[in-house]
C-alpha cells in the first residue's frame, strides 16, 4: 500500500467521522420534507412499490452493507435487465451502466431522481450508520472489484463514500479502467482539506447536473 494511505492520522479520522455525523443529521432533517414528497410518488404507477433500493456493496476492509437509494427501477429490475442476454452483456462491457433511454429497467421517476442525484439522498443513512462517508471512493459490487486487482485491498483501506473523486472529475462519463486510478489517487491523498474540495465541486457538479445517469 502507498505510504500515504498508511501515515493517515487518527485526528483525521476523528474529525471525518465528526463531520459526517453533522452532515448526515442536518442533511437528513433539511431532507425530510423531500422525503414524504418522493415517498407519496411510490404510491402509484410504474413506479408504485417499495421506497428504498437495497444492494451489497463492498466496504471497507471488505465488509458487505447494504447501500440505500430511491428506487430508480422497476421492481426485480436485475433480472428484466438479465433476460435480455445481448443488454446485459453491453452493459458489463459498458463499465456497468447503459443509456438511460436503452435501460428497460429505469422509471421515468427514476430518470428524475438520477438527473437530478436525488436518488443517493438515502445514503445519508449509510453514513449515519459509519457504512460509509460523506467523501469516499464509491463502493462497489464484486463485478466492478475485480476491476482493481491487485489493488484491491488499497482500495477497500477506505471508507466508501457518497461522493468522491471520481464523481468530481466525471462521474459516469468515466468509466473503468481510468475510474480505478481516480479512487485510489483519492485513497493515496486523503486530507480533510481534499474532502472539503470535493464536498464544493460536488455541489457544483450536482447543480449543472454534470455526469449523472
Amino acid at each position: 500500500m502507498d505510504e500515504n494511505s498508511a501515515s493517515v492520522s487518527q485526528g483525521y479520522l476523528f474529525v471525518k467521522r465528526l463531520i459526517d455525523i453533522l452532515g448526515a443529521l442536518i442533511g437528513l432533517l433539511l431532507s425530510f420534507p423531500l422525503f414524504l414528497i418522493v415517498s407519496i410518488m411510490y404510491l402509484f404507477g410504474e413506479a408504485k412499490g417499495p421506497i428504498f433500493f437495497k444492494q451489497k456493496r463492498y466496504g471497507k476492509s471488505g465488509e458487505l452493507f447494504n447501500i440505500y437509494k430511491f428506487r430508480s427501477m422497476v421492481v426485480n429490475a436485475d433480472d428484466k435487465l438479465k433476460q435480455n442476454k445481448e443488454l446485459y452483456q453491453k452493459y458489463i462491457k459498458n463499465n456497468y451502466k447503459l443509456e438511460p433511454e436503452e435501460d428497460p429497467r429505469i422509471t421515468k421517476l427514476g430518470r428524475f431522481l438520477r438527473r437530478t442525484s436525488l436518488d443517493e439522498l438515502p445514503q445519508l443513512i449509510n453514513v449515519l450508520k459509519g457504512d460509509m462517508s460523506l467523501v469516499g471512493p464509491r463502493p462497489v459490487v464484486q463485478e466492478e472489484l475485480r476491476e482493481y486487482n491487485n489493488k484491491a485491498s488499497d482500495f477497500l483501506s477506505v471508507k466508501p463514500g457518497i461522493t468522491g473523486y471520481w464523481q468530481v472529475c466525471g462521474r459516469s462519463s468515466v468509466g473503468y479502467p481510468e475510474r480505478v486510478n481516480l479512487e485510489l489517487h483519492y485513497v493515496y491523498n486523503q486530507s480533510l482539506i481534499f474532502d472539503i474540495k470535493i464536498l464544493i465541486l460536488t455541489i457544483w457538479i450536482v447543480i449543472l447536473k454534470k455526469g449523472a445517469y
